[in-house]
This record gives C-alpha cells, sequence and structure tokens, in this order.
C-alpha cells in the first residue's frame, strides 16, 4: 500500500484539454499566477491548477483555473485556505481570479523573497513555500537578468510553454 492510496491528489481525473491550457496560459502572461515564476525560462511547462480542486467539486472552467509552477502547485495540493503565521487566523489562499497579486505581496530585491502583505497574502506564502532557498536565488537570477516581479522580456515563441 503506498502513499497514493491515502493521498485524494493522487485520484486520476481527465486532463485539462490543450485549449483550454493555452487558453490559461496565455492569460496568465505564461507565468506562474501565484509566485510570478516565468514559464519561458522553466525547463518544464507549468500545472494547470484549479483553484478550487476538483476533488471537492471545483470545475474545469477558465474561471477556475490558474496556471501554476510545480513548486506553488505542489505545495498548494488540494488547500483552499490555511493559516496567516501573524494572526494564526485560518483565511482563503490568493485566487489569481479575483485578487490582484500586488495587492497581496511584494519581492524583497536583495533577498528574492516574496512577503505577504495581507494576511491572506501572508498564508499563501507559507502555504505554498514560496521562500525555499531554490525559489528565492531564482527570484535573485531573474532580478538582475530582468527586474523581476515585472514580466520577462519575449522569448522565441516557437518554444512551447
Amino acid at each position: 500500500m503506498g502513499w497514493e492510496n491515502d493521498c485524494p491528489t493522487a485520484v486520476h481525473l481527465p486532463p485539462i484539454p490543450h485549449k483550454l491550457r493555452e487558453l490559461v496560459a496565455e492569460r496568465a502572461s505564461h507565468r506562474c499566477e501565484y509566485c510570478l515564476a516565468p514559464e519561458p525560462l522553466s525547463n518544464s511547462p507549468f500545472d494547470v491548477e484549479h483553484i478550487h480542486p476538483r476533488y471537492l467539486g471545483g470545475a474545469d472552467d477558465e474561471s477556475n483555473l490558474a496556471l501554476a509552477c510545480s513548486a506553488c502547485n505542489g505545495s498548494k495540493l488540494i488547500a483552499t485556505d490555511a493559516l496567516d503565521p501573524l494572526t494564526g487566523r485560518v483565511v482563503r489562499l490568493f485566487n489569481p481570479r479575483i485578487d490582484r497579486w500586488a495587492d497581496h505581496f511584494t519581492v524583497q530585491t536583495a533577498s528574492g523573497a516574496i512577503d505577504g502583505r495581507t494576511d491572506i497574502g501572508r498564508a499563501t506564502v507559507d502555504r505554498l513555500r514560496m521562500n525555499g532557498p531554490r525559489q528565492r536565488n531564482a527570484r535573485r537570477l531573474w532580478i538582475f537578468l530582468y527586474g523581476y516581479p515585472a514580466a520577462p522580456p519575449s522569448l522565441d515563441p516557437e518554444i512551447e510553454g
């Protein structure tokens, strides 16, 4: 008996259709909608993530989908809320369909860390483990290369996300 028998995310559901995946990626400008990582600079395509998980009844509708890097998606799993580490209150996670990123997050350019400006931002940073050493190192490089969190320059359109 392996972990997949205990983990609700191991439920095998049909994949997101290619056209819908492209719509989600284009809408997100090929960036993770949680940490703003640039998909074109990743070595693998980002995931189409369900804001309200299918496992909990969430739909495959574009209004419930977000583009997410593997780090954010793998940490969020089926969570829709988390503890704000400052207040200890349970709050909903950042929702890219209704929330503005800059209202909830800020980036420390020296360290590459993402800080939560609000309870939602702090809970999301904590739950999605946005400030691991690899994430901060990548952000420091992106800050140097193109001024992250600004959008990266356009890359070869032949490269598919």
